[in-house]
């Protein structure tokens, strides 16, 4: 759009980051309301059909409370996932300022990146579209395979012993 319209590249950067820091924050309130001990309160309620323990959230948080800001920034970059990090950020409390700072900047590199690249490639910006499609696929294929390889041993750590 930049190379078609009166669009400049720095406003393109700044919209798409100004909107992109506006949803996230609206996500990070919903994890906010939605917090830790709600969900602990459901899990002791209902978590015997998902087979989830009130300790299997306990990890999540910790996990999520050590690596939380480096989770927020690198996670910007990946489709999908780059939304949906917001709501674990609220659920775990994380410090609203920081979590702007680090949501902030690993978006603005992002779009940088992205708006950049369309730019140089003006009116082929198809091609553009094609390296994120694949980009994107192999995105989902790890995540994919990933949550396959933790199911498979989450479910073999819960097979009862079958010794004789």
């Amino acid at each position: 759009m930049t190379t078609n319209t009166g669009m400049t590249v720095i406003g393109v950067v700044t919209s798409a980051t100004a909107g992109s820091v506006s949803g996230a924050i609206l996500l990070y309130g919903i994890g906010r309301v939605f917090n830790v001990k709600k969900l602990e309160k459901i899990i002791i309620r209902f978590g015997h059909i998902l087979k989830l323990k009130v300790s299997d959230i306990e990890k999540a948080n910790s996990w999520f409370t050590r690596y939380g800001y480096k989770a927020i920034f690198f996670c910007r970059m990946v489709p999908l996932i780059r939304s949906l990090i917001s709501i674990p950020a609220g659920m775990a409390s994380m410090k609203f300022s920081l979590f702007v700072l680090y949501t902030t900047a690993g978006t603005l590199i992002w779009n940088i990146i992205l708006v950049s690249a369309g730019a140089a490639l003006g009116e082929s910006w198809g091609e553009i579209l094609g390296f994120m499609d694949v980009y994107s696929n192999i995105t989902y294929g790890i995540l994919g395979l990933g949550f396959v390889i933790f199911s498979g041993l989450w479910f073999l750590k819960r097979k009862p012993n079958l010794k004789a």
